[in-house]
């Protein structure tokens, strides 16, 4: 049976720029928006043209330039607006107007000042008149997850008579939990006429850290595109993130019989090159594309891992475009990565000098909480009195791993997948034997 499509939006050149030091110049947001193209998202935002010249011609030239994904642009409920956002995308091969009207009573009564019969009849005008440019029209009650659900039907019902194509459920403020979220959703399709000839969307803020999990609650009650962004940035704690949304699908297809559009190769690069256009660094801890999100310092992972890496990677590094794992050499590892290491700097050692390399490394990796190679070989000194550089003759270690392992200064031992994890529940281990094996529960030294 075939899987749902699920369409991925990526907001990252428009909502993800509005985090505070990620604005993005023409040429910037142009060359991640060709990044996108090729990782495979189905809409860009590509910006807010009303906001400024400078995003109106960086809209326009993705517009020109990038045309396989819908291109959006977003706008206030105002003519204005509309008409601005229409000019910068109407030279898209695929253009969307994204209008957007705030219908909960504390948006309404503080920021707009309006009441609900005005918004409503606002939401309906604006709708009316982007449909009238342009075939493409979503429409976003914002702060929806806090508005009236009685009233919010209203709206929704209301700008889908009025041509919406698309309506988006926003979690503005990341409030909501993945139970709420995902009941809302399911109360607008059963309350409102029409919604079945819509696409609903899902735009969760991180708030509360569950704008993931809300996303994935949403598609699960009908929802057939998801907001996102690339390394999840955004205003305040960012939006759902966009890798992690899409792995979570393709990890868990069992809980998520969804599919995407998304090439898995291209989300660490694209991940990379926001990095670098914004100066914003990944946090180490963040999962799919952060620099510790394959690397593995406690022996006890470190061992699995050695003997198959199916033990502690639930997806290859190579299926989201890292190049390998690595393997940290610090004061939780064991004897059996140090070994590794050591071979590939080009030592092999019996047992007992083993065993004194490891204590002297455990003593110097409480001190300097990573030891590289240099560091490394000086403790072989000290056992050995000098280097024994002995060609690894027992050990099947693949050259890729040896070579990239070989860079000067590295403290990491590195560990390509030979390719995707099988289906079928075998293994896909990677040949690595000792001279000297230890026992199997040698490195169970270090707690999970």
């Amino acid at each position: 049976m075939d899987r749902p499509r699920i369409v991925i939006f990526d907001t990252s050149l428009r909502d993800g720029e509005q985090s505070p030091g990620c604005s993005m110049n023409v040429q910037e947001k142009l060359r991640l928006a060709q990044q996108l193209d090729r990782l495979g998202v189905d809409v860009i935002e590509a910006g807010f043209p009303i906001a400024s010249d400078g995003d109106f011609e960086a809209v326009q030239a993705i517009s020109a330039s990038v045309r396989r994904p819908i291109i959006a642009a977003l706008a206030r409920a105002c003519p204005g607006d509309i008409d601005r956002a229409w000019e910068a995308v109407r030279g898209a091969a695929h253009p969307r107007i994204h209008v957007f009207l705030a219908t909960s009573d504390i948006h309404l009564k503080y920021k707009l000042r309006i009441t609900r019969d005005q918004c409503l009849e606002q939401a309906r005008e604006s709708v009316r008149r982007a449909k009238a440019l342009c075939p493409d029209v979503e429409f976003s009650p914002e702060d929806a997850t806090r508005s009236d659900q009685d009233f919010l039907c209203q709206v929704v019902e209301a700008v889908v008579a009025a041509g919406a194509t698309t309506v988006n459920i926003p979690d503005t403020v990341g409030y909501s939990t993945p139970e709420e979220y995902g009941r809302l959703l399911r109360i607008l399709r059963e309350r409102v006429t029409g919604i079945e000839k819509v696409t609903i969307s899902t735009h969760c803020h991180n708030d509360l850290g569950l704008a993931v999990a809300n996303s994935l609650a949403g598609v699960q009650a009908g929802a057939r595109q998801v907001e996102c962004t690339i390394n999840g940035i955004g205003e305040r704690a960012g939006n759902a993130s966009l890798e992690e949304v899409v792995m979570a699908m393709r990890v868990r297809p069992d809980r998520y019989p969804y599919e995407t559009g998304v090439v898995g190769e291209q989300i660490y690069p694209s991940s990379q090159m926001l990095a670098e256009i914004t100066r914003v660094s990944v946090q180490p801890n963040k999962a799919i594309t952060g620099r510790n999100a394959f690397a593995h310092e406690a022996g006890i992972h470190q061992d699995g891992m050695l003997k198959n890496p199916l033990t502690y990677e639930i997806m290859t590094p190579h299926s989201v475009g890292v190049p390998d794992s690595r393997l940290v050499l610090g004061k939780h590892s064991g004897r059996h990565a140090l070994a590794l290491r050591c071979e590939q700097l080009g030592h092999q050692f019996d047992r007992r000098e083993l065993d004194e390399v490891y204590r002297k490394f455990v003593v110097l990796a409480d001190r300097i909480k990573k030891v590289q190679d240099s560091h490394l070989l000086e403790l072989i000194d000290e056992v050995c009195n000098q280097g024994r550089r002995i060609p690894p003759s027992s050990a099947a270690i693949p050259f890729a791993r040896a070579a990239s392992a070989a860079v000067a200064g590295s403290h990491e031992v590195q560990l390509p997948f030979a390719g995707a994890a099988p289906d079928n529940g075998g293994t896909s281990s990677i040949p690595v034997t000792f001279a000297d094996h230890h026992g199997d529960q040698e490195d169970y030294l270090w707690g999970v």
